[in-house]
């Protein structure tokens, strides 16, 4: 027999060879992954800190003590030897410049600490030619421009609600198209959009007709495995594994039988999709993430590679 994986080593070098990534292909079935192997590396996302940061989208706010600002994020990250950090956009000052964004790129590469992404409040579910669409899209373009400049590879984006009037079948249709447009543009800067499964995508379902209508290889599956509000979630952790560009990992599952989170489990289901990309810590709960934070890191490094 042959051996498969020098087999799936040539199939990658041929359509290299001829100009084509097998990421191109790879929108409407799962992601054709190197050979190797599942490979889950480890990440936190700044939002597990999101009560100690002194900004919230642009504005000023109370933080409770200790106080921290997003180079001590990374330096927390690089202090508990995760390899990345998603530093996510709702908590730089509001004043920062360009020279900020790019000096934070900087910052984590001499950390040790790979920016992983950011992700963005953005509703997709507007019409075409509405006044609010175009408000999104100029805001996700301007945070494609940001990571960028972060050198970040990935932003998660939304769905959103349903706006008033807008029916479920035309969100769906208004979410996939606004993704394929800001797929074309954050191609163009080498950065993949991972739309969640969050506000109105409850389910594995809808979050893949949505994905599997996007003609763009530079749209993906962000899989938060806390949000599928559906009797059997890790069912659908599993049916959307494959499509995954990044992975948010909760402690708490928000299904209809709520409660901790099996990460064992979970990551047994990443590993058999092959999934290979970070897996990053969303901390959600309301107690101390300075405490609380390290020990599941600890669990996820159980599972993860680096």
């Amino acid at each position: 027999m042959k051996n498969p994986n020098r087999r799936n080593f040539l199939k990658t070098a041929g359509l290299t060879a001829a100009g084509l990534s097998t990421q191109a292909l790879a929108i409407t079935e799962p992601f054709t992954r190197a050979p190797g192997g599942a490979r889950l590396r480890l990440s936190l996302a700044a939002y597990s800190f999101r009560n100690h940061f002194a900004w919230m989208k642009g504005k000023a706010k109370k933080c409770q003590d200790p106080k921290i600002t997003m180079q001590g994020f990374i330096d927390f990250c690089a202090e508990h030897k995760c390899g990345g950090a998603e530093l996510t956009s709702y908590f730089f000052p509001g004043d920062a410049t360009e020279q900020y964004y790019a000096d934070m790129r900087a910052y984590a590469h001499q950390r040790g600490v790979e920016i992983t992404g950011t992700a963005v409040g953005n509703n997709f579910s507007n019409p075409k030619g509405s006044e609010e669409r175009n408000k999104q899209m100029e805001y996700v373009r301007l945070w494609i421009d940001r990571a960028a400049l972060m050198g970040a590879p990935h932003i998660r984006v939304f769905a959103g609600r349903h706006p008033k009037g807008v029916n479920e079948k035309d969100a769906e249709r208004f979410a996939a198209e606004a993704l394929e447009e800001a797929g074309e543009y954050a191609g163009k800067k080498g950065i993949y959009l991972g739309i969640e499964n969050h506000d109105s995508i409850a389910d594995s379902a809808r979050l893949l007709r949505i994905v599997k209508a996007v003609k763009s290889p530079w749209v993906g599956v962000n899989l938060d495995t806390g949000n599928f509000r559906t009797e059997d979630p890790y069912k659908d952790i599993a049916e959307t594994a494959a499509y995954a560009v990044n992975v948010q990992l909760k402690v708490d599952m928000r299904s209809p039988a709520e409660g901790p989170a099996d990460l064992d489990r979970i990551g047994k289901i990443l590993k058999d999709a092959g999934y290979q990309g970070y897996v990053v810590l969303e901390y959600e709960k309301n107690d101390d993430p300075f405490v609380n934070v390290p020990p599941v890191l600890d669990r996820m490094r159980k599972f993860c590679d680096a």
